[in-house]
């Protein structure tokens, strides 16, 4: 996107940058929200009375006794109390507050540089804001799965929700590079095999929030094997040609597993081709890239021994967006859309 006014260039590039990391926090908290299992705790869609939390104890105990009506807490947390209620509520009320604020914080400028810019170039931005809006229906079609005949959320509606917030991300990224980075790279390796590594690692994305959303990660919690062999021993190899293979925790946490492998791999092929044409404008980029291949696996070994402890797996997520935020930026560099 070529901006001529430079005043506006540098209001767009802080937006932008702005946006970037308020969603950055927003998938941050809500790992979190999952970790803690506090996701199920507002049972009611409140688009505008939701923005304030409880401010008395009777709306305490009116927020508490909806979530008593749901299986999360006949059936798991049934000895619960109203303090305990309130350290999941806040998790909850503080990821569906970042959602209102990231569509305001999108909407008013929007509409503010809709009056300074041609409309032609903002249609890239207003797709965003739909997305943006779109996720908050995921969102409640996400939490109203864990409602009625189930303890937790659908880990395939929970996938769509992460998934849409990455895409959200990534074209925010991207749009900010299509501002600010006017450098034409030739010599460069093309976008194919950089959109394919980018369709792995989303790929990833999806098969980490099956393994989320089952808690598959508090299995076979041991490294390089999944107990005492490399395939999952309460588990057959052919049931991963069935559909069910991905409801199946086991046979989730072993694709997670191998598939990240697979990146790895994939990330050496593409290493090699830059070093070996000495693609010299490439170098430091595939390097980030590498860096943060490498800490993502560590981080997910450490998870996966750990139990998925709280800890460890919200600094697994955090890595995962630098990382796919450095392949959008290497994917960017080898197709220079300016």
């Amino acid at each position: 996107m070529y901006i001529v006014n430079p005043k506006i260039k540098k209001q767009l590039s802080i937006w932008l940058m702005g946006m970037f990391f308020v969603i950055a926090i927003m998938i941050l908290v809500g790992g979190l929200t999952r970790l803690t299992d506090s996701g199920l705790s507002i049972t009611k869609w409140q688009l505008f009375s939701g923005i304030f939390p409880p401010l008395t104890n009777s709306e305490w105990v009116f927020y508490f006794n909806l979530y008593k009506e749901i299986p999360e807490f006949k059936l798991q947390n049934y000895n619960m109390n109203l303090q305990e209620f309130k350290v999941i509520f806040w998790w909850e009320w503080a990821h569906r507050f970042l959602g209102r604020l990231i569509g305001i914080s999108f909407l008013i400028p929007l509409i503010y540089f809709s009056f300074k810019i041609k409309i032609s170039k903002l249609y890239s931005f207003y797709l965003i804001f739909f997305l943006i809006c779109f996720q908050g229906f995921i969102g409640w079609y996400m939490v109203s799965s864990g409602l009625i005949d189930r303890v937790d959320v659908s880990h395939f509606r929970l996938s769509i929700h992460l998934f849409l917030a990455f895409i959200i991300l990534s074209l925010i990224l991207w749009n900010y590079l299509k501002i600010n980075n006017e450098k034409i790279i030739y010599n460069k390796i093309g976008s194919l095999i950089p959109f394919l590594f980018l369709i792995l690692v989303f790929l990833q994305i999806v098969i980490g929030a099956f393994v989320s959303g089952m808690d598959a990660g508090k299995i076979y919690n041991s490294w390089p094997l999944m107990g005492n062999t490399f395939f999952p021993d309460d588990n057959n190899v052919f049931n991963l040609l069935k559909l069910s293979a991905l409801s199946d925790p086991s046979l989730v946490q072993f694709l997670h597993r191998n598939l990240a492998y697979i990146i790895g791999i994939f990330y050496l092929y593409m290493f090699y081709k830059v070093y070996k044409d000495k693609k010299y404008e490439l170098y430091k980029s595939i390097n980030i890239v590498g860096f943060f291949i490498i800490l993502q696996i560590i981080l997910g070994i450490f998870t996966i021994i750990h139990g998925a402890h709280i800890y460890v797996a919200s600094m697994h997520q955090l890595s995962s967006i630098f990382l796919v935020s450095s392949c959008i930026y290497f994917f960017y560099l080898n197709t220079n859309p300016n």
